[in-house]
């Protein structure tokens, strides 16, 4: 049987950090829509960092419930698409790719933030990762200080965690991943045209790669790169 109590304090750590890394990832995508002609998102009121309007009520709140609660040793999630209209874009081979990449970019800015911050606070008390690690998200009675870095410490490292999985995650080169459309604009026109084609069948060719593909090199890559912007 799951323990509440330990669910509670992971929820308490990973709430935040997945839903800004979730609403900034869409509202990023709608900012660069809108500054390249497409004012979609922006009419829809998309373009904003209040996330109540991003959360899909299954990815953002359900599933990730669910694999903490079920103790999975990851969390992954999502928001509602921000809705983009390509023909409204300016140019209609670059933009696409600048829309595309700005989710990417802005999870990986938030991962540096968030990596910067960790190592800001660790340096400042070096027992603190040792007593994160050890307690958890449980207030420590040691000081006032410490029962609000503790947390704290564990957030950033949650939010570069998740951060750099959204981001490597949506580089998968295949429609209507980020990393799909912005393969479908750096590409000649016929490889671009036949990659766009199987948009239709996009999350499932995703799906059967990353149950059959190379999941543990994905989580190898994806723990690199957290252990560099943590500073090991």
């Amino acid at each position: 049987m799951p323990d509440i109590a330990q669910f509670l304090h992971k929820l308490s750590v990973y709430a935040i950090p997945v839903i800004l890394a979730i609403t900034f990832h869409e509202a990023a995508h709608g900012w660069v829509a809108y500054k390249k002609g497409d004012p979609t998102a922006k009419m829809l009121g998309r373009v904003t960092l209040n996330p109540f309007p991003h959360i899909d009520p299954f990815g953002t709140i359900l599933l990730p419930a669910m694999m903490l609660l079920l103790g999975t040793g990851m969390v992954f999630g999502w928001a509602k698409p921000v809705p983009v209209n390509f023909r409204l874009l300016r140019d209609q081979k670059r933009d696409p790719i600048y829309v595309s990449a700005a989710g990417v970019v802005t999870n990986l800015g938030l991962a540096a933030v968030s990596g910067l911050l960790f190592r800001l606070i660790t340096a400042i008390d070096p027992a603190l990762l040792l007593e994160a690690m050890s307690h958890g998200a449980a207030p420590l009675a040691d000081t006032p200080a410490r029962t609000l870095l503790v947390p704290l410490t564990l957030m950033c490292v949650v939010s570069v965690q998740f951060n750099v999985l959204l981001a490597v995650f949506n580089l998968i080169p295949v429609p209507p991943l980020d990393g799909g459309r912005i393969a479908v604009g750096l590409l000649p026109p016929g490889p671009s045209m036949a990659l766009a084609s199987v948009e239709r069948y996009g999350m499932l060719i995703v799906l059967l790669l990353l149950m059959f593909g190379p999941l543990g090199i994905i989580w190898r890559f994806i723990d690199m790169i957290s252990t560099f912007i943590l500073g090991g």
